[in-house]
């Protein structure tokens, strides 16, 4: 498992207020003021523990180099686990949209 979260480290530099604030400005009006800075931290540290605990990391991606993530269910994953660790409860679609952005946020970052 070290070696896993080691992987993640090394291939994205997380800057959590560049993520937060990313999110924040993709976020939808009535969701910018939704969660806390803590809560989307929360949120993207469970994003990469579903990659890991899916095995997802391990993936062969397709021809294009993308591998597939199904959304509903790390969506359902992350609203299980912030009511299991009482960070908050949460709609699935909410962190959908949470989700959403943190992925563009991570695609922006891969140099062309």
């Amino acid at each position: 498992m070290e070696e896993q979260d080691d992987f993640l480290m090394e291939d994205f530099d997380f800057n959590y207020d560049e993520i937060i604030a990313y999110i924040r400005v993709n976020l939808p009006q009535e969701l910018k003021d939704r969660f806390t800075d803590d809560q989307l931290t929360y949120i993207i540290d469970t994003i990469d523990d579903y990659y890991i605990d899916s095995d997802i990391i391990n993936s062969e991606p397709d021809e294009e180099g993308y591998v597939t993530v199904d959304l509903e269910k790390l969506a359902d994953y992350i609203v299980k686990e912030a009511a299991k660790d009482e960070i908050g409860t949460f709609e699935p679609e909410e962190i959908l949209l949470v989700v959403q952005a943190e992925m563009d946020f991570e695609e922006s970052q891969i140099p062309e």
